[in-house]
C-alpha cells in the first residue's frame, strides 16, 4: 500500500461500506510461495454492498483482488499489489431457478455442488464438470471447464446473464433469464476468463440442461500416438454424439488411454456405446464399456503444490503433432510431464512435477517453439516462483497473445486506474 495512507483511514472507509471486514492474514496471500498478502479482507453479502466496497476502495486508491472458492486464485502471476481482498463466499444464494425456462440465477459465491443439488430436484444441471467446492463466480472468472466442454462448451457458452461491479463501484448488468435474450453488450463473454482483472462478478445466470438418464464410458488403450489421435478424431466427429473425449498419458512415450462419455436415455446410450466400442477397438486394445468413469478420468485441471501446469490448445486434427511436440520438448528439457485433458475439444494439460525450475521453463519454451506450425497455443496456468522467473526470458506465462492491443484497450476502459488484480497477467494487461 501507498505509505502516505493510513490503515486506520482505509479501514474506517471500508468498514462503513461492508459489515464484515477483517485484517488480512498470511493465509490470504495470493500467489503461493511468493504470494502477496492483502491488508484487508471484505465479505460483502449482496451486490449493493459489494458496490459500496469498491467505491470505498476507489476513493482510497486501493488495489482489489476478488476471491471465490480460492482454489485457483493463485493461478497466473501473483498480483503486484493487493490492498483489499474481496471474498465472495457470503454471497452464496440460488436467487432464482426458473425450471420452465431452463435457467438459474445465482450469487457469485454459491458453491457449484450446492447449486447442483437444488437443480437436481427438477432433473436439471449446469453442464460443467467442475469441483463441487468451486464458486459460480470463480468458475466464470477462471473459465474453468471439464471434460464435457466438447458437447456443452465452457462457462462463457452457458452464461446468459451477469451482474458485475466495475472498479469505481458502478453496477452493470448484461443479458437476462431468457435464453434468447441477446440485447445489450455481452459482459458475460467479456468477463469469462478475466480472472478478476476487469471487475467483480456478483451474480450469474446459466442456461440449464436435463440430467441424463444414463451414462456410459467407453475406454481403450493405445501403444502409439498416431492410433490414439485417430481414435480421438473419430470419436469426436462420430454421429454417436460424445459428451466428452478424454486422453491420458502418464509419461512421455508411454501408452495412451482414451475414454469417451456418452449420455442420454438408457436404451440409446447402450446402443451408442456398442458402436463406439467397435470404433475405439479398431485401433487399439479391446474397448471396455462401463457405467462409471475410469480412475484416470481427468476432470477439471488441477495444479498441485510446486507443480507447473501447462495448457495446450490446438485443432483436433493436430493432436498427433501436439503429442510429438510434448515428447520432443520433454527430451530437450529433461522432464517427464503427465498429459491429460479434453483431446476431443482440442485442450490438453501437461503437468511437470516439482524439480528443476529452469527445466520446467525450458519445457514450456520448447513446446511453444515447436507448436507454431501446428496452430497450437501454449500457456502456463500455474507455476512456482522459480519457474515463473525462468519463464520471463521465454515468453512469460502467457506466451504470444493474439489481440493483445484490444485486451489492453478493454482493460483501460473497465479499470483505467489498473487497480483490479494489478499485474495479474503482466504479459497481457
Amino acid at each position: 500500500m501507498n505509505s502516505s495512507r493510513t490503515y486506520a483511514a482505509d479501514s474506517g472507509a471500508l468498514a462503513k461500506a461492508c459489515g464484515e471486514l477483517r485484517a488480512g492474514a498470511a493465509a490470504d496471500a495470493i500467489g503461493g510461495d511468493d504470494g502477496v498478502a492483502p491488508a484487508f479482507v471484505a465479505f460483502p453479502g449482496r451486490t449493493e454492498e459489494a458496490a459500496a466496497v469498491l467505491r470505498a476502495a476507489a476513493e482510497q486508491e486501493l488495489a482489489v483482488v476478488p476471491r471465490g472458492g480460492g482454489s485457483r486464485v493463485g493461478w497466473g502471476a501473483p498480483p503486484s499489489r493487493c490492498d483489499l481482498l474481496v471474498d465472495m463466499t457470503r454471497m452464496d444464494a440460488v436467487i432464482e431457478h426458473a425450471s420452465g425456462d431452463w435457467v438459474a440465477r445465482v450469487q457469485a459465491g454459491a458453491r457449484m455442488g450446492e447449486i447442483a443439488a437444488v437443480l437436481a430436484d427438477a432433473g436439471q444441471e449446469i453442464a460443467l464438470d467442475v469441483p463441487a467446492g468451486a464458486t459460480a463466480g470463480g468458475v466464470v472468472a477462471s473459465g474453468l471447464a471439464g471434460p464435457r466442454r466438447l458437447r456443452y462448451g465452457s462457462p462463457r457458452d452457458l452464461l446468459i446473464g451477469i451482474t458485475i461491479v466495475r472498479a469505481d463501484g458502478t453496477v452493470a448488468r448484461s443479458g437476462g433469464k431468457v435464453v434468447k435474450n441477446v440485447a445489450g453488450y455481452d459482459l458475460g463473454k467479456l468477463f469469462a476468463g478475466s480472472a478478476g482483472t476487469l471487475g467483480l462478478i456478483t451474480e450469474v445466470t446459466f442456461r440449464l440442461h436435463p440430467l441424463p438418464a444414463a451414462r456410459a464410458f467407453v475406454t481403450a488403450e493405445f501403444a502409439a500416438s498416431p492410433a490414439a489421435s485417430d481414435a480421438v478424431a473419430a470419436a469426436a466427429n462420430s454421429p454417436m454424439i460424445a459428451s466428452a473425449v478424454e486422453l491420458s498419458r502418464p509419461s512421455p512415450g508411454g501408452p495412451l488411454r482414451v475414454a469417451v462419455l456418452l449420455e442420454g436415455s438408457a436404451d440409446g446410450v447402450a446402443a451408442r456405446a456398442g458402436v463406439m466400442a467397435e470404433l475405439l477397438g479398431a485401433g487399439g486394445s479391446a474397448a471396455e464399456v462401463g457405467a462409471t468413469a475410469p480412475p484416470w478420468w481427468p476432470g477439471a485441471p488441477e495444479a498441485g503444490a510446486g507443480t507447473t501446469l501447462v495448457r495446450v490448445s490446438f485443432w483436433v486434427s493436430a493432436l498427433g503433432q501436439v503429442l510429438e511436440a510434448v515428447d520432443a520438448a520433454s527430451r530437450e528439457a529433461g522432464v517427464s510431464p503427465a498429459v491429460a485433458g479434453s483431446a476431443g475439444a482440442g485442450v490438453l494439460y501437461a503437468t511437470c512435477p516439482a524439480g528443476d525450475p529452469d527445466a520446467c521453463a525450458r519445457f514450456a519454451g520448447a513446446l511453444r517453439g515447436s507448436l507454431d506450425h501446428a496452430r497450437g497455443g501454449v500457456a502456463v496456468l500455474a507455476a512456482p516462483a522459480g519457474v515463473r522467473a525462468a519463464l520471463a526470458a521465454r515468453g512469460g506465462m502467457a506466451g504470444s497473445v493474439p489481440g493483445l492491443s484490444l485486451m489492453r484497450a478493454v482493460k483501460d476502459q473497465f479499470d483505467p486506474g489498473h487497480r483490479m488484480s494489478p499485474g495479474r497477467f503482466p504479459e497481457v494487461i
